[in-house]
Formats: structure tokens, C-alpha cells, sequence
């Protein structure tokens, strides 16, 4: 999991440095793909990411 800490700062950095939203995104890649359970972690953190605070 990509703390939204880490994901918030690396799409600051991403206009002048994508390299780091690359590298953070490559490492949080899983062969998962078949997984119910992992698609359902999937949408609940893409909720958590959307939150404020």
C-alpha cells in the first residue's frame, strides 16, 4: 500500500520529477490481477486517497 502521505508528495513532484510517482507506483504493482478480494482493496483505497485530511 502507498501511504497518501507519499502518494500526495510524489504528485507534487511529478511535473518537474515523475520518476518519483513512477517508482512508487511500479512498487505497488501486484500479478494480483484475478483477485476479488484485491480488486475490492482497490476501490476502498481509492476512497481513502479522495478523502480530506
Amino acid at each position: 500500500m502507498i501511504s497518501k502521505r507519499d502518494y500526495m508528495n510524489a504528485m507534487m513532484l511529478s511535473p518537474t520529477k515523475s520518476s518519483v510517482l513512477k517508482t512508487l507506483l511500479n512498487n505497488a504493482l501486484t500479478t494480483k490481477i484475478n483477485d476479488r478480494e484485491m480488486f475490492m482493496k482497490g476501490i476502498d483505497y481509492s476512497y481513502y486517497y479522495e478523502e480530506n485530511g
